[in-house]
Formats: structure tokens, C-alpha cells, sequence
């Protein structure tokens, strides 16, 4: 079993951002740190946005085997 290209690339994707997220988290939870919610939701979209997510287009639709899309 396997995952198609798009599927694939979402999951990595998916999994970038969360860590991104947890690290910005980890940084607003260290003693003397005081933000509020906004300034919080910003840094947190912030995060994110620097991320650099590719867009995937899948070439060729010829896969062997199961593929779970």
C-alpha cells in the first residue's frame, strides 16, 4: 500500500506545519514570555507562512499496486 504523490506531499506538508505550531508554542510557553492572544495567533500565522510548501501536480497517473488517495 502507498500513497499517491498528492496525498503523499500533504501528509509532509501536514506534518511541517505542526511542527512549525509546536515550536512557536514552545517559544510563548518559555518563563517571562507574555503575549495575548492576538500577538499569539499572529506569531503562530507567522510560522506558517514561512514556511516553503510546494505545490505538487502529479505527471503521471500510471502507480502499481494499492494506493490510498
Amino acid at each position: 500500500m502507498s500513497f499517491c504523490d498528492h496525498c503523499e506531499g500533504q501528509r509532509f506538508d501536514r506534518a511541517q506545519v505542526l511542527r512549525a505550531l509546536r515550536a512557536t508554542r514552545r517559544r510563548l510557553s518559555a518563563p517571562g514570555t507574555a503575549c495575548s492572544v492576538d500577538q499569539s495567533l499572529a506569531m503562530a500565522i507567522e510560522a506558517v507562512r514561512a514556511l516553503e510548501i510546494p505545490h505538487l501536480e502529479v505527471l503521471d497517473d500510471l502507480v502499481e499496486g494499492e494506493v490510498i488517495h
